[in-house]
């Protein structure tokens, strides 16, 4: 899927957005997640059915709590991550997709997540969010990627297999599996 970024370099990402073109032919806007966003994140999450909100939080959970919510909006696009994916809808802009990551502590590796709207699957966006996300990791040098996913989560590890993961089970947690991308070449 050809993207066309804009004009600022990737050390500021303000103004970086691109206009992808999905598998159906709709049109989303790719940014990174701004603090504007932050309701719009707490309403999307809201509207996640429960088997997805399951899969994105590795838990049971209502709605997001304030301070899940100020974890996930302080973003860095260094060390912390998102892109978010946005669309018109009824005169509104809303949030039909997000993927991030959040850089370890040898600063070497990402944890990465990619989450998208129920009535928003299967059309490429969480391709195209993920390749935004792994573009950005490998411009900030990072060396490896991985997501930590239930092992029910089928639509992820084709995902992740698509995007040349490798993938094994947990060796803490038989019910998720670890995927893996290696993000720079041997040197």
């Amino acid at each position: 899927m050809p993207a066309s970024p804009a004009t600022l370099p990737a050390q500021d990402p303000s103004g970086e957005h691109w206009v992808e073109s999905l598998t159906d032919g709709t049109h989303v806007l790719i940014r990174p997640l701004r603090a504007e966003d932050r309701q719009r994140e707490a309403d999307f999450i809201a509207r996640l059915s429960p088997e997805a909100r399951h899969f994105r939080f590795l838990c049971s959970m209502r709605e997001v709590s304030p301070a899940l919510l100020d974890q996930l909006m302080a973003v860095d696009f260094h060390d912390s991550v998102a892109y978010v994916a946005l669309v018109h809808q009824d005169g509104e802009l809303i949030e039909v997709g997000i993927s991030r990551y959040s850089v370890g502590q040898d600063k070497q590796q990402c944890e990465c997540a990619v989450t998208v709207a129920d009535d928003w699957r299967e059309r490429g966006l969480a391709v195209a969010l993920m390749r935004h996300l792994i573009d950005c990791a490998r411009r900030n040098g990072l060396q490896q990627m991985f997501s930590v996913d239930s092992a029910a989560n089928t639509a992820m590890h084709d995902l992740a297999r698509f995007l040349g993961f490798s993938s094994h089970q947990d060796p803490e947690d038989a019910t998720q599996l670890i995927h893996t991308l290696k993000l720079q070449a041997a040197s």
